[in-house]
């Protein structure tokens, strides 16, 4: 293969790994990861928003690669913390902690927060980007409620306190099939499967 057909997937992040080998399922790429390429290089996301971390994470990548290289990033939005924490969801609630110790840092910020004023939602910001520094971006979003503890054991991050009223489950409630087509992942990655395949035909 040549080097346009690999697709770098830019994260270290195993559920998101899992998580994309499913969305991009039939894309005409070979999908890497930075461990393979045995990059460690990490990437400040030092962006004002979701889309400056994704450009960020991708073009430096794609730059470092030489490969087409696709990268998110993707934050919790809650109305009632005034769209906290939104870019910084993985170090709201400090650095090196885990999903248990975020979710139930979450959860005592809104401590005697009724039911009705807990909306929130998970919003994806996708960044594709290829070696000579063209960049296309898309989003997707996923409408839900923080819930008042944490149910499930799938997914990661948020997910176990994210409650999802037309399914009426946890987010972590969901097998990687269901959540897959509902996610904001998913509805992002939808939109970037249409990116990679006109980057795909470009290249032959």
């Amino acid at each position: 293969m040549n080097r346009l057909a690999k697709l770098l997937v830019a994260t270290n992040n195993r559920g998101k790994l899992r998580e994309y080998a499913g969305l991009l399922s039939g894309i005409p790429f070979e999908l890497t990861t930075l461990a393979e390429q045995g990059i460690t290089e990490e990437v400040e996301e030092t962006g004002a928003s979701l889309e400056q971390n994704a450009i960020r994470k991708a073009t430096a990548y794609a730059g470092r690669s030489g490969f087409i290289t696709m990268a998110d990033d993707s934050g919790l939005e809650v109305d009632a913390l005034g769209g906290e924490p939104g870019p910084l969801s993985r170090r709201y609630a400090g650095d090196n902690v885990s999903d248990k110790q975020r979710n139930d840092y979450l959860l005592a910020k809104l401590k005697g927060v009724p039911w009705e004023k807990r909306r929130a939602r998970f919003r994806c910001a996708i960044a594709v980007a290829t070696p000579l520094g063209e960049v296309k971006t898309c989003e997707g979003v996923c409408e839900g409620i923080i819930a008042l503890d944490a149910k499930g054991t799938g997914g990661f991050g948020y997910d176990p306190i994210f409650y999802l009223p037309e399914l009426d489950k946890h987010m972590a409630e969901l097998t990687l099939e269901e959540k897959n087509r509902i996610s904001h992942r998913a509805r992002a990655a939808k939109k970037a499967r249409r990116i990679l395949e006109r980057l795909s035909r470009a290249a032959e």
